[in-house]
């Protein structure tokens, strides 16, 4: 970012901040859980999701990417087979259709999910 930007070096400044604190929060993910575009912008009291993906797709090469995906559960834009790769080495649970495209378990890898290995019936706890 540059003081070119609209609204002057504090306008640069505020965007700087954005930037850095989407790039913490991603490199906070820990390996095999996942966070959406969305799940990003709410941790930091945002509803930006289209930033964090301007965030990433920018400046995010120095931290695990494939850790933030589309609400749908699927990996980056043009990024699935690399991305593939980490989520297998990581052990980040993955749902296919068929032949078509994978994606990741949100229910088991969105951070806060319970493991899948895990999983209790909580009701008994009561």
């Amino acid at each position: 970012m540059t003081g070119d930007a609209p609204g002057g070096d504090a306008g640069a400044d505020r965007s700087d901040s954005f930037v850095e604190r989407v790039l913490e929060v991603v490199d906070a993910i820990p390996p095999g859980h996942v966070m959406t575009y969305g799940d990003v912008a709410a941790t930091l009291g945002s509803r930006a999701a289209r930033m964090v993906g301007q965030v990433m797709a920018y400046y995010g090469g120095d931290v695990p990417w494939w850790r933030v995906v589309r609400a749908s559960g699927h990996p980056p834009a043009n990024h699935e087979h690399i991305a593939l790769q980490h989520y297998r080495a990581e052990g980040t649970p993955l749902l296919r259709a068929g032949n078509g495209p994978y994606r990741v378990d949100l229910r088991a890898a969105r951070v806060g999910a319970e493991p899948p290995g895990d999983a209790r019936n909580h009701s008994s706890d009561r």
